[in-house]
């Protein structure tokens, strides 16, 4: 069986024993999960059994389990905190997972925390806050071990071993100068075989370029995929070392910016609790079923605007909706390509038109065969050879249109600074059906009234 095998099981059983209520073996089941693993049993569990499985953790667990939860579940869980508890829970956390925990809470109450804590660890947490959280200074963690390229690989070790433990995730150190500057870095396997005689200078590498620090967190995370980095320094615009980025602070962005893309395009947040209250579920979700309604409301004036046509040839009521849906569905191909290539960082305004240009001509292609297909399916309904030339003429419009749209709907939202994931499915559909009926209604009105 293998690890994931076996921690699925454990985690099954664990959720037999919080129904059947066997609390003492609730307890002793938690005891030996990663602190990942039982944030994902409170968010696997409806609000009763999440309750008690909260109580039934060890006080000292809570800051470790805390970090992995949703935005939603952290807030709902520090409210029942007071500004001394919650510094004492994420005591030992690292700073920009303290710093995620501490923007859940009322600025009042944050204030509080900060007073709460130590002058050192104060300070450390707000350099981490005084940064946007989606940018490279909202994710570095400002614990660092630096040295100097004067110094000997002799010394730099005898420094290490005088740590209990050094920072997770430590592949390199990095070199400054008396002023901070960040100069390189030297990689723990290199130093590990240098010569100890040899200086830091002989071994470091100077071909790595620190992250600054108002990079935005998509572009840090497009940089360690490319480069497989585990770690990064980060600096600041006098090219000071201010703190480093490690790869599991990357595994997030990257989930949290695939969550967004699937969610955004129903209007839900990814930090939707799957079990939230019915009433805190329905307002969130109110909002973006108005802005649909709105946008439905948009598409059906165009047949209210034709509706004498629609009243002589009733027909056209079955054939609309099927060139409005094959619009709405090529155009979501095309838009769900280019924004995934806009997250990617794969366009720019030097290839930006020649992708507009291949996604013309893929609709134009797909376009004449689904013209063809739907002329004929006009023709075997109805017999009607004019009639079928319009309904094939209209999806071909539809498939162009909303291909164009598709491509620059994302390109024109990022311009104006609106997320494409959330903005570009319901505007998309709101112009394939609008097209998609205006164009059956127009030809309709031209070559039979």
């Amino acid at each position: 069986m293998s690890n994931t095998e076996h921690h699925s099981d454990r985690l099954r059983l664990l959720q037999l024993a919080l129904e059947s209520g066997s609390l003492h073996q609730v307890r002793q089941m938690v005891k030996t999960l990663p602190a990942a693993a039982i944030a994902h049993l409170l968010e696997s569990s409806p609000p009763k059994a999440r309750s008690v499985l909260w109580q039934l953790l060890d006080k000292n667990a809570g800051g470790e389990v805390i970090q992995h939860l949703n935005e939603d579940l952290q807030g709902e869980f520090l409210r029942e905190y007071n500004a001394a508890e919650v510094a004492e829970l994420a005591a030992g956390l690292e700073p920009d997972d303290f710093a995620d925990i501490l923007q859940q809470l009322p600025q009042q109450v944050a204030d509080e925390v900060l007073q709460a804590m130590d002058e050192q660890d104060r300070q450390r947490l707000e350099a981490v806050l005084s940064h946007d959280e989606d940018t490279a200074g909202g994710l570095m963690n400002t614990d660092t071990i630096a040295v100097r390229k004067g110094h000997t690989v002799e010394l730099v070790l005898r420094y290490l071993r005088r740590h209990d433990v050094i920072p997770e995730m430590t592949d390199s150190i990095y070199v400054v100068n008396r002023q901070d500057d960040f100069q390189g870095i030297l990689p723990l396997r290199e130093l590990l075989v240098a010569d100890p005689a040899a200086l830091v200078l002989d071994v470091m590498r100077t071909d790595i370029e620190a992250i600054p620090v108002s990079l935005p967190a998509e572009r840090v995370a497009q940089l360690f995929e490319q480069r497989d980095w585990v770690s990064a320094p980060v600096i600041d615009a006098d090219n000071k070392l201010v703190g480093r980025i490690t790869i599991d602070d990357v595994v997030d962005v990257i989930r949290d910016s695939t969550e967004h893309s699937l969610m955004s395009m129903a209007g839900l947040d990814e930090e939707d609790d799957t079990f939230a209250p019915v009433l805190k579920t329905a307002r969130r979700r109110a909002v973006w079923l108005g802005v649909n309604l709105v946008a439905a409301a948009l598409a059906a004036l165009v047949i209210y605007a034709f509706q004498d046509v629609v009243d002589q040839l009733v027909y056209l009521a079955v054939l609309m909706p099927i060139v409005a849906n094959m619009g709405g569905v090529a155009g979501t191909q095309t838009l769900t390509l280019v924004i995934r290539s806009i997250a990617l960082g794969h366009i720019s305004p030097s290839n930006s038109a020649w992708l507009v240009i291949r996604e013309l001509n893929v609709a134009l292609l797909n376009g004449l065969v689904w013209a063809v297909a739907m002329g004929l399916i006009a023709m075997l309904w109805y017999n009607d050879a004019l009639l079928a030339l319009i309904a094939g003429v209209a999806m071909l419009i539809n498939l162009v249109s909303a291909a164009l749209a598709g491509a620059y709907l994302p390109l024109f939202l990022r311009r104006v600074n609106l997320d494409p994931a959330l903005a570009g499915s319901v505007v998309l559909h709101t112009l394939t059906d609008s097209i998609g009926f205006f164009a059956v209604l127009v030809l309709a009105q031209v070559f039979y009234l």
